[in-house]
């Protein structure tokens, strides 16, 4: 079988670390909207567990869709689903709620393409163009092939296809006093010009885990926008500490990698009900105390729900 082995040396090497080493540097329930900022979106923290991530076995986020904002959830404008996506689980999810990120499946292929990216800030707002494709980094190919490992899991028989991307967040984004839930589509974009998409597939399950991908851990839909359900590791590089800029939401806030301000890879209780929270980062050239959002490793991988105004 076909292992993914796309930057399983920078995975395992930065990331399945012994915390304590590394000192140095739920669903479908409702309820009111959280009040706007937690401890967690307002300080810092630590890894919250002693021990290692476990790449092998990620918690599988399917069920966890909700109607408020929850941590761990995605807080979800839709919650009624129909079909598509993967027909048949890999062996790469296990029946005891897990996943094992480094057995699975990868669509094949190395296609370039002539991506366009470029953001500016124009008086209050940030704008973002590009033409929908990575300028740093290849795809696999699409429609996925009958030869293609990945066609006995997902036969995604979609085209990649470049497009006019215009975004206009603000460029000084602030918390609003309730958090908003974030659409199916287009959630974000990432700083390559590739379109982030929230954890969910088109049946409402952990679309990372299920849906088979290419090393750069995108995909395109049925109108060819090419995108990712995570952060892909095609743009993250080692820092030594706090990850870089690797993105930014709809609401204006900047999505950053997997690691916190002392190198560790952050998770999901590290952080706000939104999947993000507030200290110094780099922003814009300087150093901001912001809100931000982070990636994980664990569902919901990037934005659970929309903190900005």
């Amino acid at each position: 079988m076909v292992k993914c082995q796309r930057l399983i040396g920078l995975r395992l090497s930065l990331l399945l670390v012994v915390v304590a080493a590394a000192g140095c540097g739920e669903g479908g329930d409702s309820g009111s909207v959280a009040p706007a900022a937690t401890q967690a979106d307002e300080q810092p923290t630590q890894a919250v567990e002693e021990d290692a991530i476990d790449l092998t076995r990620l918690p599988l986020g399917d069920g966890k869709v909700s109607t408020r904002p929850v941590a761990g959830s995605v807080f979800a404008c839709q919650t009624r689903f129909g079909g598509g996506g993967a027909f048949q689980d890999g062996p790469w999810i296990s029946g005891d709620g897990t996943w094992d990120l480094t057995a699975k499946a990868v669509v094949d292929g190395e296609v370039a393409w002539p991506g366009e990216f470029s953001v500016r800030i124009e008086g209050s707002q940030r704008i973002i163009e590009g033409n929908g494709v990575p300028s740093a980094y290849s795809t696999g190919i699409f429609p996925v092939g009958r030869n293609d490992e990945a066609y006995q899991y997902d036969r995604n028989p979609n085209s990649i296809s470049t497009r006019r991307v215009l975004l206009t967040p603000p460029a000084n984004p602030e918390l609003a006093a309730d958090a908003s839930c974030v659409p199916m589509g287009a959630i974000g974009i990432t700083t390559s010009g590739g379109s982030i998409f929230n954890a969910l597939d088109s049946q409402g399950r952990d679309a990372v885990a299920h849906e088979v991908l290419d090393k750069c851990d995108g995909h395109p839909e049925q109108t060819g926008e090419y995108h990712h359900h995570s952060i892909t590791p095609c743009l993250e590089r080692e820092t030594g500490g706090h990850s870089e800029l690797v993105g930014y939401a709809l609401d204006g806030f900047g999505i950053y990698g997997h690691q916190g301000v002392d190198g560790v890879a952050l998770r999901n209780g590290d952080l706000g009900e939104c999947h993000g929270h507030s200290h110094v980062v780099a922003w814009d050239g300087d150093n901001v105390d912001i809100y931000h959002y982070h990636a994980t490793w664990e569902y919901p991988y990037t934005v659970g729900c929309l903190r900005g105004s």
